[in-house]
């Protein structure tokens, strides 16, 4: 089946999931979504292949002029990566790095305290982690969500994503297991124009998401 453009990200989760049906067999799974929109999508994974559902808390660090465009990502913690290049070429001085930094830090704290509540984080020790996420644009935060993610030391890692550049999804696959993609165009523009519906995700539908029973 050829695929042009996916209804949205409940579906992309089940086209996903369906070619990620092996995991169902084992008991160390674990799908763990990109805030917000990777987390639909990841929750229909979840629902498919009976694993828990968690989240890998990282944001995206918006060029100040062109807040959509990544320089970079910021996880919970402090973890930072900066793509120099795109710093370069938009000119962004040091201050204004620091300010970015600052607000989406307190975010990730905000999100933190929204969507978990009381319950820790997952131990991912010897874990089979499936990330994923809505698509990938410039791969900046997922790079970082993968840096944070080894740390943890699991026992392998997949990505799974509806939507990401051919050369992005090639650098992936030298890095971990497994890539799942479905659709990867050349040149991408943005990623909501792979989707008939990209509404935004609300805070209250992941901390829904997250509140469902898992295996």
């Amino acid at each position: 089946m050829t695929i042009e453009q996916l209804r949205d990200r409940v579906e992309a989760g089940r086209l996903l999931a369906s070619q990620l049906i092996d995991y169902g067999h084992r008991s160390d799974a674990i799908v763990l979504g990109i805030p917000r929109g990777g987390v639909p999508v990841a929750a229909e994974i979840a629902k498919a292949i009976a694993a828990p559902l968690d989240i890998c808390l990282v944001r995206k660090l918006g060029v100040p002029r062109n807040r959509e465009l990544a320089m970079g990502a910021i996880g919970l913690g402090g973890a930072i990566a900066l793509n120099e290049e795109i710093v370069r070429a938009w000119k962004v001085p040091k201050s204004a790095i620091e300010r970015v930094v600052e607000r989406e830090r307190q975010e990730l704290a905000r999100r933190d305290r929204v969507y978990r509540g009381d319950r820790p984080p997952p131990n991912l020790s010897q874990r089979a982690a499936i990330l994923v996420d809505d698509g990938i644009a410039t791969g900046a935060t997922l790079s970082l969500a993968l840096t944070l993610l080894r740390r943890q030391h699991p026992r392998s890692i997949a990505i799974a994503v509806p939507v990401a550049p051919p050369s992005t999804c090639k650098q992936l696959a030298a890095e971990v297991e497994r890539v799942v993609c479905l659709l990867k165009p050349e040149p991408i523009y943005y990623i909501g124009l792979w989707y008939e519906d990209f509404s935004p995700t609300t805070d209250a539908q992941v901390h829904r998401l997250l509140a469902r029973p898992s295996r």
